[in-house]
């Protein structure tokens, strides 16, 4: 073993600041896609809660120690929002005019978070964090009048997560991961294509919309054994009105946002959308398309 040396250059890191916050509403077959961009995020308060100890006595001592569950909140923070985030918010919105109490839908949440050091500052690294199950509860939005202090109108949010599975074993217990909410990827720990695969990912590209990848998928891209496939576009008969749905492995396709399987679909009576998402451990080519609009006919 080696002398603990404190303080060397080079090592005092830090974190600090937020941005690049993306909101994913869950669609109806639970995947989190079509991703918007937060803008004026100014704030994200992570407040795990649970893992309590929980004694119990006995032959006048501590017998066990019993933790409680731990759960994974946040409180999100911003002078904005995504128009697309009122459905979130317990907002229905039918020709611009915005019907509050409404259901609110579940989403998928990342954010970025800055590493620095003394010598890089904060061009050292940094931290992408991705939440899942997200429930936002309802909050005070407070209106104030201009005077001569004017100030923006600050928005919260207080956010609980459902958590989703995480396959494979932890290295520590040698025993399945547990469910989690939260994921977080440090760029100074992870190969760089494999980050950038993930951002790619999670912002979009010029030929594919963002999504949030669920942690299989995660796992799996920073293991090296993601494996990239093209998508194959649905064909349409318009003599019979039947839209055929192509089998390609690796590739989940749903029509209007609800799963179906390879083969025919129909027929069809109206316009509709068929889109593309990959399989856990799969990833589309650069050229791939995930969308397609049938026009009835």
């Amino acid at each position: 073993m080696t002398e603990l040396m404190w303080d060397q250059t080079g090592e005092r890191r830090y974190e600090a600041g937020v941005d690049h916050g993306v909101y994913y509403p869950v669609n109806n077959v639970g995947a989190y896609d079509d991703g918007y961009a937060w803008n004026g995020l100014t704030a994200v308060t992570e407040s795990p809660t649970g893992a309590e100890a929980n004694k119990q006595y006995a032959d006048n001592q501590v017998y066990v120690n019993i933790k409680s569950a731990e759960e994974f909140g946040c409180t999100i923070e911003a002078f904005n929002y995504p128009r697309e985030f009122a459905q979130s918010d317990g907002t229905a919105v039918v020709n611009g005019v915005e019907i509050g109490q409404q259901a609110r839908r579940p989403f998928g949440f990342s954010w970025r978070t800055l590493i620095g050091n003394d010598l890089e500052g904060t061009d050292h690294g940094e931290k992408i964090h991705l939440a899942y199950g997200c429930d936002a509860a309802p909050t005070e939005k407070t209106r104030s009048t201009v005077n001569d202090s004017p100030e923006a109108a600050a928005f919260s949010w207080e956010t609980t997560t459902t958590p989703v599975s995480v396959p494979g074993t932890n290295p520590l217990t040698g025993k399945p991961f547990r469910p989690t909410a939260k994921l977080t990827i440090d760029s100074t720990q992870v190969d760089a294509d494999a980050l950038q695969a993930l951002k790619d990912i999670l912002y979009g590209t010029a030929g594919t919309d963002p999504r949030l990848p669920l942690p299989a998928e995660v796992l799996a891209l920073f293991a090296g054994t993601v494996t990239e496939v093209e998508t194959q576009a649905p064909t349409y008969d318009n003599t019979t009105d039947i839209v055929t749905i192509p089998s390609v492995a690796g590739v989940q396709y749903a029509v209007d946002g609800v799963e179906v399987p390879a083969g025919p679909f129909g027929p069809i009576t109206e316009d509709v959308v068929v889109t593309a998402t990959p399989a856990p451990g799969y990833s589309f080519t650069e050229n791939s398309d995930d969308d397609w609009v049938i026009n009835f006919s």
